[in-house]
């Protein structure tokens, strides 16, 4: 069995350096982690008082929540086009 290519990227996100492993490119990950930290730094300006462990919960909370939300629509789309096609 081959082992697909792993690339390891460092980025930082609120102040942290992480280094990401994974199979997709080096700007797919920075994008990811620049997404992240974007967020978290909104949550926190809305939430001063709040510590980063919140702050990174209530990020993937959010983001889970988006997911969620754009999953739906994409199978209602689904749906209708299946419809649509016969």
């Amino acid at each position: 069995m081959a082992d697909e290519q792993k690339t390891r990227v460092a980025v930082d996100i609120y102040g942290q350096t992480y280094t990401i492993v994974g199979s997709e490119t080096s700007s797919h990950v920075r994008h990811v982690a620049s997404m992240v930290d974007a967020k978290m730094k909104e949550i926190s300006a809305r939430n001063p008082y709040l510590d980063s462990s919140k702050i990174a919960v209530l990020t993937a909370v959010n983001s889970v929540h988006d997911y969620l939300l754009l999953k739906e629509r994409v199978e209602e789309l689904e749906e209708e086009l299946n419809k649509l096609r016969g």
